[in-house]
């Protein structure tokens, strides 16, 4: 049985990624500051071109810290821009559109304060009564990626790619990143692996938005990310073979 857990105000530092979000940012925003986790919230805007800088501008509360990007660099830039600037005990990614729900945060920060794990993964695509209806192909691309990248790291995730990861302090700051895009997912997951760090995993809920809502990742992104798993899974295993030698 699991140990009941209290885990204490304002001890996460949110990371949001940013770009051209100007329709959903006002209402995610709410959402993230209206959770008792919340101690802070680092937006990171990547160079938007639709007025969510000019949102971003009006925000006064103390635990909203934006941070401008020059141009635009892609998440994986955004992500670690944030992880950087990171300060309380637990860190978690939150995109900027509506995808996925802080109302989840009770069950992704739950096996963290508890002292169980490292590094929570939100699973996505959970069966329920009701949620919207993702991609066919990005659903299919997603199981096969994660699928390679267990098979190279030696751990047994069912959602590599999902935004929701949340994690000790720590672990971010045992991260040398490079990624700039949609590449940083698979990257993450190959560095939690190397580190041998606890991982855990938890159902969020996701409701998945069509390119007409601002739906950015593609195809191209897709091959990126296997290419990224293969450059990084393959480090893992030199990596995990060095130590058994």
């Amino acid at each position: 049985m699991l140990r009941p857990v209290s885990a204490p105000d304002g001890c996460l530092s949110v990371v949001m990624p940013c770009y051209n979000e100007v329709a959903t940012i006002d209402e995610i925003v709410s959402r993230v500051l209206a959770s008792r986790f919340t101690g802070e919230l680092i937006v990171v805007d990547d160079a938007s071109t639709d007025g969510t800088r000019r949102r971003l501008s009006q925000y006064d509360d103390p635990r909203v810290r934006v941070l401008l990007q020059p141009e635009n660099r892609g998440k994986g830039a955004a992500v670690r821009r944030g992880f950087v600037e990171a300060s309380r005990e637990f860190v978690v990614i939150q995109d900027a559109d509506l995808e996925y729900d802080p109302g989840d945060w009770d069950a992704l920060m739950a096996p963290l304060v508890r002292g169980d794990a490292d590094v929570v993964y939100g699973v996505r695509m959970q069966e329920g009564p009701s949620h919207r209806v993702p991609y066919f192909w990005h659903m299919v691309a997603n199981r096969v990626l994660t699928l390679l990248s267990n098979m190279l790291t030696g751990v047994r995730l069912s959602d590599m790619a999902t935004c929701y990861k949340a994690f000790r302090l720590e672990v971010i700051r045992s991260f040398d990143l490079r990624e700039n895009r949609f590449g940083i997912d698979t990257e993450i997951t190959a560095k939690v692996a190397a580190g041998g760090w606890r991982i855990w995993e938890t159902g969020v809920s996701y409701t998945s938005r069509n390119y007409a809502e601002g739906k950015k990742i593609t195809w191209k992104d897709g091959i990126a990310a296997f290419v990224c798993i293969v450059r990084y899974g393959i480090s893992v295993r030199v990596r995990k073979l060095g130590r058994r030698a």
